[in-house]
């Protein structure tokens, strides 16, 4: 078994695995490839992997407009629908991972998150854990869950790890680094160049010249990757985002060799 006193977040971005300009498209050959990566590199660590819905979960809440939270009773047909979209996907990438020899185990945020007003506000992550220190890498995306105020929400991959980070170091388990991999090498700049390392203190005026994401997407795409990346940096957890396209990227993340893509570090 891998030591679980700490561990490691991948997000398979949903632009990566799917074509987000056409519904319920996924990239069977990239998250094959993907898969067989995981693989190798769950062999020496421990591993949470996460990833978006692209093309099938987006297009279903954009439609229902669920994002926003239930508004009108015609809604409630579209949790259901959005939740069926999303976890079809899911059903892809875990099973491509246990072809390729993944010991992955389905965690679904809906059984173990409770949001208010739209961000987690209450995770369960024992069941979580208990995969871990079995030797399981941990299968998570993003859901709609249940609501406080707004009777359901969208819970992102994203938001996911910035709740699951401090649960897990609650419990004894720290957040080595994470691995964000999408379709661009890293994060550009307006003259479409990547920016190598961003500090926490550079975020904000780099975040007012950001563009979203291509495609359909209810949760704001790279804005919000990064958004993430750097709060999750000012508890001391570096990301690395990365071209997923690229084979090798994902282990060049994890053992922080990569000579290209974005670092998001701490502010000196």
């Amino acid at each position: 078994m891998t030591d679980t006193r700490e561990t490691h977040l991948v997000k398979l971005g949903g632009s990566l695995i799917t074509d987000k300009t056409r519904p319920e498209t996924h990239r069977a050959e990239v998250i094959e490839r993907l898969a067989a990566e995981i693989r190798q590199a769950s062999d020496d660590r421990s591993l949470i992997v996460g990833h978006g819905s692209g093309s099938f979960g987006h297009v279903a809440a954009s439609e229902s407009g669920i994002h926003r939270g239930v508004i009108d009773p015609a809604q409630i047909s579209g949790i259901s629908t959005t939740q069926g979209q999303a976890f079809k996907l899911h059903q892809i990438v875990v099973t491509a991972l246990r072809t390729a020899g993944v010991a992955a185990y389905s965690v679904v945020p809906s059984s173990c998150v409770f949001a208010k007003a739209g961000q987690p506000d209450q995770i369960w992550p024992d069941p979580l854990m208990t995969a871990l220190r079995l030797g399981l890498v941990p299968v998570v995306f993003g859901d709609v869950v249940m609501d406080r105020d707004w009777g359901a929400s969208i819970c992102s991959t994203e938001a996911l790890f910035l709740a699951l980070a401090p649960a897990l170091g609650s419990r004894g388990t720290f957040v080595r680094r994470v691995v964000w991999l999408g379709e661009t090498d890293g994060v550009l700049d307006a003259d479409g160049q990547t920016i190598p390392e961003i500090l926490t203190t550079e975020l904000p005026d780099l975040m007012a010249g950001l563009e979203g994401a291509a495609g359909t997407d209810v949760t704001g795409g790279i804005r919000h990757r990064l958004e993430s990346a750097g709060v999750l940096a000012q508890q001391g957890i570096g990301s690395w985002i990365g071209d997923g396209r690229r084979p090798g990227a994902l282990k060049a993340g994890l053992t922080d060799t990569a000579q290209d893509g974005t670092r998001v570090l701490p502010g000196r």
